[in-house]
């Protein structure tokens, strides 16, 4: 799977996906600073889901209608943060092809997804 992960996105993610085989670019790595609609015209442009904690960009995807490849916003309390690379890695592995093109909403034992 191609991911984007916003600079936002615990950088733990990043690395236990990468670490179960996925593509995963990092905006701190490579486009440190970028606003956030740079950062979905990467993601679009480079056909990755995007993984953000950042709310704004619920609203970007909304207004974009539907020209995204997708966005992931996690939602982890600091009280559950331990889980949340292998809930990520969980993720992706059920519903990785169903979240291209969609928004959807991680949660400690919730997940929705929907169209944008």
């Amino acid at each position: 799977m191609r991911l984007l992960a916003d600079e936002s996105c615990d950088f733990a993610v990043v690395r236990a996906l990468r670490a179960a085989g996925h593509d995963v670019k990092a905006v701190v790595e490579t486009h440190r600073g970028a606003n956030d609609e740079d950062v979905i015209a990467l993601a679009l442009s480079e056909q990755r889901v995007l993984l953000t904690e950042d709310k704004d960009f619920g609203q970007l995807a909304h207004a974009a209608t539907g020209s995204t490849g997708g966005i992931v916003f996690i939602r982890f309390p600091a009280t559950s943060r331990a889980a949340l690379p292998a809930t990520m890695v969980d993720l992706i592995a059920q519903h990785g092809r169903e979240l291209v093109g969609r928004f959807a909403v991680v949660q400690p034992g919730r997940v929705r997804i929907s169209q944008i």
